[in-house]
Formats: structure tokens, C-alpha cells, sequence
């Protein structure tokens, strides 16, 4: 059984992107990892090339910046970065430069992945989510973020990333069928300085509004208000993936909520209390098929 990790990403040091501890994550289990580089400001291609894996096969992109809208950027450069994906792979290994994967899981998702191997009608394998808010002590638990994507692909050619390349579908649009495991992703796009934060999310904006669009100037002195947008937090009472050691060790800011305050509509309030009941999320968007 052959895995192929893919990633792609680009302005990783400017946006202060977990990259290298993401793509490390994933190392251990995959027999190649493709990294998509696009044109940057900084220095991420040598950021890539630091790790000094290889597995790692670096190929370079450009953006196309007349796409900035809705996001779909994102997904041409996600099919990009499949696309180099050797054709012998039988799984394609998707993580985005903010997600980490635990090393604990590490041996669940190759099981998984020899058990559904020869289960052709199995597309894609389901993970599960923790998406980190603020620092690295807290995370969003609202129907806001969410719980399970897809992140193991069979690769067979026939699938491309969908929308913002948050998952994926078949070429002909069909959502694929897949099977959830016991494993997570961990999701690090919202830990940064606020300041590093505010700058990341003005640059993203670009992406969903075109490329008319002039994002706000972003002084030294401003920070992004972690607490303004938070609707539901929890503290965090497990372990980080290694590889994000050092980085957790060297934060240099402080935010602190309190869990207890809530940021609710009524309806929400109520679908929010049936989900920690019973662990079920009534009325959400499912891009996949579980079968």
C-alpha cells in the first residue's frame, strides 16, 4: 500500500503558517509528500526545503489572482497539488498548512487504510476535528466550525477539491462515499499574535471578495479581537501533536476567555445543548456520503 501526502502553500512565514509541523505530522506514514509552493513575499520556499525530508517533492505554482472569489483560489491549487500525486499512490494524504495530525493517530489511519484498501466503493476516509481559538488552550465547540472532513482520498484521478477546498467531490460533482475513523485533525488557523492574525485574515478576505477587492491597511499597533468573534469556547485538556512543541513553547501572547460565556441566538443555544446531550449535529451541511 502506497500513501502520497499533498499540501500547497504560499506567504507560510509572512502569515506565520504551522507549514513545517504540518507536513512533519504526516511524514511518518506517507511514502511521498507533494508541496505545492506559490509565489510568496517570504521566504516559505526555503522554509519547505529546511524540513530536508526525501519524501518531500517540491513543484512551484503561480496563483492565478483573477480567482479571488469565493474562495476557489484555494481549490485550483489544491488540484494542483493532487494532480503531482504519483499515479501509483493508492491514497492521497490531504492536510492544509494549518492542520496537524496527532501521533497517536498515526497507526489508526494506516489501518484504516489497509482495512478499506481493497473496498473500492470507499472514496475517502472521515476525520474528525479540533479547531483551536486564540491560543493553543482553547477551542471552538459551536456548530460554527466544522466537525469532520475528508482527508484521505483514494486516488484514483477522479476527484477535485470542492468550493474553497475545504473537501472534495468527483469530478462529475457527486459528493464521495466514505467512512469515518476514530482520528482528528487539528486545526491551528485561528492561533497566532492577534496582530499576525488580523494580517492573515485581511490577506484571506481577498479571496472570497476578488480581486477588486483592497484590504483595510493593518498598522503595527492593531490586533485582531479574539473575544468579539468567539461565540463558544472550551478549555482544552489534551495533548498537543509533538511536532508542535517548540512552536507552543515560544507563544509570546495571552488570551484568556471564560468558557462559561456564551455568544448564542436562542435556536442555536438550543441545537448547542442537544449536540452536548447526545453528540448528534441535527441540520448540518454533510459534502460527503457515509456509508
Amino acid at each position: 500500500m502506497k500513501i502520497s501526502g499533498f499540501t500547497f502553500v504560499r506567504n507560510a512565514v509572512k502569515f506565520d503558517y504551522p507549514v513545517t509541523e504540518s507536513i512533519r505530522s504526516v511524514l511518518p506514514v506517507v511514502d511521498e509528500f507533494i508541496v505545492s509552493v506559490g509565489n510568496s513575499d517570504d521566504s516559505t520556499l526555503q522554509l519547505i526545503e529546511s524540513i530536508g525530508s526525501p519524501k518531500i517533492k517540491i513543484h512551484h505554482s503561480v496563483w492565478d489572482d483573477s480567482l479571488k472569489e469565493g474562495g476557489r483560489v484555494l481549490a485550483v491549487e489544491t488540484d494542483k497539488a493532487l494532480a503531482h500525486v504519483s499515479p501509483d499512490a493508492d491514497w492521497a494524504f490531504y492536510v492544509q498548512a494549518d492542520e496537524v495530525v496527532h501521533e497517536n493517530d498515526l497507526e489508526k489511519i494506516v489501518s484504516a487504510a489497509k482495512r478499506h484498501l481493497d473496498d473500492k466503493e470507499v472514496e475517502g476516509l472521515l476525520f474528525k476535528y479540533k479547531h483551536f481559538y486564540g491560543t493553543y488552550d482553547y477551542v471552538g465547540d459551536s456548530r460554527r466550525w466544522y466537525s469532520h472532513e475528508i482527508r484521505l482520498l483514494r486516488n484514483t484521478g477522479q476527484v477535485v477539491s470542492y468550493q474553497d477546498a475545504q473537501g472534495f467531490r468527483t469530478r462529475d460533482n457527486r459528493k464521495l462515499k466514505v467512512k469515518s475513523i476514530d482520528a482528528f485533525i487539528y486545526h491551528y488557523g485561528w492561533v497566532r499574535h492577534p496582530h499576525k492574525q488580523l494580517e492573515k485574515l485581511n490577506s484571506f478576505y481577498t479571496l472570497w471578495n476578488g480581486a477588486e477587492y483592497q484590504a483595510p491597511e493593518v498598522k503595527e499597533t492593531d490586533a485582531f479581537d479574539f473575544f468579539k468573534d468567539a461565540d463558544s469556547i472550551e478549555r482544552f485538556t489534551g495533548t498537543h501533536p509533538a511536532v508542535m512543541k517548540q512552536r507552543i513553547e515560544e507563544k509570546n501572547w495571552q488570551v484568556n476567555f471564560d468558557p462559561r460565556k456564551k455568544k448564542f441566538t436562542f435556536k442555536d443555544r438550543i441545537l448547542y445543548g442537544f449536540e452536548k446531550l447526545t453528540g448528534i449535529r441535527p441540520f448540518t451541511h454533510r459534502n460527503y456520503r457515509i456509508i
